[in-house]
């Protein structure tokens, strides 16, 4: 690994921070203080918005000095690579649509089964899987029909921070959904969809308790 590589390693590591300052309920809660109930629509656009910036240096760094090529899968595989990719975009928000209220501010910051408190509202994609997000992000990661030298550690450091950023997401679910959540758990994969929860709904609900 030259210096280059260790640079953009860096990179993702101060990113990483950032990222996980804002996602924090500390921040959101500071958030909340100062803009009240209606920064709760705006944070999820500030916080993607703000990640999407952050992210362009590192990846135009990639783009001008991506290393030497490990590989490059051939036509037509290059194509359905790409293809997966976009159908794995769009199924990310999928994952959103059937689950917003737990992005929202109130929600997250709410006591367990206070008055700002949502139901847990298990529908859609998530009666399969805990952790869509964390699923298409390894995939669209790893479907890159191309790898360098450069590429490489920075998508293991990606790897690796989407692991722990699910496992962090999780225990705040945990922690406010209580013996609901526990339940779910015990019986839906984190990562590879399996059989259907028993206890999901078939419209759903975010409804306020």
């Amino acid at each position: 690994m030259d210096s280059f590589t260790l640079y953009a390693a860096l990179y993702l590591v101060g990113f990483a921070a950032l990222h996980s300052l804002l996602a924090s309920l500390p921040v959101k809660n500071i958030a909340r203080r100062h803009f009240g109930s209606r920064v709760d629509p705006w944070y999820p656009v500030f916080f993607s918005a703000s990640a999407a910036i952050t992210i362009l240096p590192l990846a135009a760094l990639l783009v001008r000095n991506p290393g030497a090529v490990i590989y490059v899968l051939p036509s037509p595989w290059i194509w359905l690579f790409f293809s997966l990719q976009l159908l794995i975009s769009l199924a990310s928000l999928r994952a959103f649509l059937d689950a917003p209220h737990r992005f929202l501010i109130r929600a997250q910051l709410a006591r367990p089964k206070g008055q700002q408190a949502f139901a847990l509202g298990i529908k859609g994609i998530y009666c399969w899987i805990r952790d869509p997000f964390l699923l298409s992000g390894f995939l669209l990661l790893w479907l890159t029909p191309f790898m360098t030298e450069n590429m490489l550690p920075v998508y293991l450091l990606a790897t690796v921070y989407l692991f722990l950023g699910s496992l962090h997401w999780e225990s705040r679910l945990a922690h406010q959904f209580g013996e609901e959540y526990a339940a779910y758990k015990k019986e839906v994969p984190r990562m590879i969809p399996g059989k259907r929860w028993r206890g999901c709904r078939g419209s759903g609900s975010s409804d306020l308790k």
